[in-house]
């Protein structure tokens, strides 16, 4: 019989593409991962690994393996979820990671109202990136995610991982008040084509939001200011170092006494914001009210934050963060 402790490891594998990558991401050595790895081959009968220049790479015995191995781990959880609830008190801890404005927007609302609704729940936050919390599920490291799409994130139907959806939001404008568009009823991104720009680091989800939509524009950003806290940008942008895109809901409570913050005409670039759990855990009895209450923190998001119609899809390779 296969042993499930083997296919998580040889998962671990899969997404990491060494052996020393995995150990670390599933706190083991690199010995105990090769010692897993031998064992399943032992059960199987067959390799399902070879090593290349790059590091490993499976076999089409391993690809099999793989194939099931998300289905039979969520299984399991599924199975643990059930039995916890069965015997549950619904009293513990669970961790929740999310990027700092889903912290403000939806994760702190929830936990405040489940002081009332699950008194016994103790939530534990991690703040992590937009493009880190979900790794950060799958390999055990937190229970549930608040999230961002992102170009590179595990796909909406990717078997290891339930969503639930939140909220979504338009990135708004931010310009200098000397800036001739800040007083401009909106500003389309095009006439922006000439400005140098402040905005996050490349591999920040929003980066690649910014990047985007002024490629649907038809130009390439001349990035000169970098941050990845949205208040410095913000601040660089009223000081005339530049202009940027900033996600809605970051701006709430800032200082915008000196920058001008205008809607964005024509196509808006857009970051969606959900929660992720492993498949398989969202009936937990830990892990259901949590899910309920960003739910209903992100239900309680002010109406006056409108998405609008023509944003641009998440789908579209738009990288979606803090």
């Amino acid at each position: 019989m296969i042993d499930a402790r083997r296919l998580r490891t040889l998962q671990a594998v899969a997404d990491h593409g060494t052996v020393t990558a995995a150990a670390a991401a599933l706190y083991l050595t690199p010995s105990a991962v090769s010692q897993q790895i031998a064992s399943l081959e032992q059960e199987t009968g067959h390799k399902v690994l070879e090593r290349d220049k790059r590091g490993v790479r499976l076999t089409p015995v391993g690809e099999i393996l793989l194939s099931h191995a998300s289905a039979v781990l969520a299984e399991l959880t599924r199975a643990e979820a059930e039995i916890a609830a069965y015997t549950s008190g619904a009293a513990g801890e669970v961790t929740v990671a999310a990027f700092a404005t889903g912290i403000a927007v939806v994760l702190a609302p929830a936990i405040a109202a489940l002081r009332t609704a699950s008194p016994g729940i103790r939530v534990k936050v991690r703040d992590a990136e937009g493009d880190e919390s979900l790794p950060m599920v799958l390999q055990g490291r937190a229970d549930i995610a608040v999230a961002v799409e992102y170009r590179g994130a595990p796909s909406p139907d990717d078997r290891r991982l339930l969503r639930v959806p939140l909220y979504a939001e338009p990135f708004d404008a931010v310009l200098p008040r000397t800036h001739p568009l800040a007083k401009a009823e909106t500003v389309p991104v095009a006439a922006l084509a000439e400005d140098p720009w402040v905005g996050p680091y490349a591999g920040n989800p929003c980066h690649d939001v910014m990047v985007l939509a002024c490629e649907y524009a038809g130009f390439q950003p001349r990035l000169e200011h970098f941050s990845d806290d949205f208040r410095a940008v913000v601040t660089l942008a009223a000081a005339g170092a530049g202009v940027a895109l900033v996600p809605r809901s970051a701006l709430r409570d800032m200082d915008l006494s000196q920058a001008a913050v205008r809607p964005v005409d024509g196509v808006v670039a857009t970051r969606r914001v959900f929660a992720a759990v492993r498949r398989g855990s969202e009936e937990h009895p830990l892990l259901h009210p949590v899910l309920d209450a960003l739910r209903g923190a992100a239900d309680a998001i002010p109406a006056a934050d409108p998405v609008p119609a023509d944003a641009v899809p998440a789908d579209a390779g738009s990288g979606l963060g803090d």
